[in-house]
């Protein structure tokens, strides 16, 4: 499983979408084709690449596959993330500062520019 490998599998809306549903509870093929209104050919296109991908497993059940997330990788995405994270609360932190410092004592006075 490659980094690119992964950022492509979740490029697409589509294949969100079903890791979106496999985050609530492993699924069935039919199931997914149901919750994704696609044809059983294209989510099993999607769902071959996010198992290319490392990012879901499958086991067969009787006549069904089911699919699960694969936990490891998307803990990978989670700690190459946590930097950006880090910086985004940083900004939003001091974006918020700022604000306080501007706001005007009384929510009920107009502004000067009323």
């Amino acid at each position: 499983m490659s980094d690119a490998a992964l950022w492509t599998a979740l490029a697409d809306p589509h294949r969100r979408t079903i890791v979106a549903l496999l985050l609530e509870r492993p699924r069935s093929v039919g199931e997914i084709v149901d919750e994704c209104g696609l044809s059983q050919p294209s989510t099993s296109k999607h769902l071959k690449v996010l198992r290319q991908a490392g990012l879901v497993r499958v086991r067969q059940d009787a006549q069904r596959r089911v699919y699960a997330l694969d936990p490891a990788p998307i803990a990978a995405l989670d700690a190459w993330l946590a930097p950006y994270r880090r910086l985004w609360n940083t900004s939003l932190d001091a974006l918020g500062r700022r604000l306080d410092e501007t706001a005007p004592d009384d929510p009920e006075e107009p502004s000067p520019k009323d």
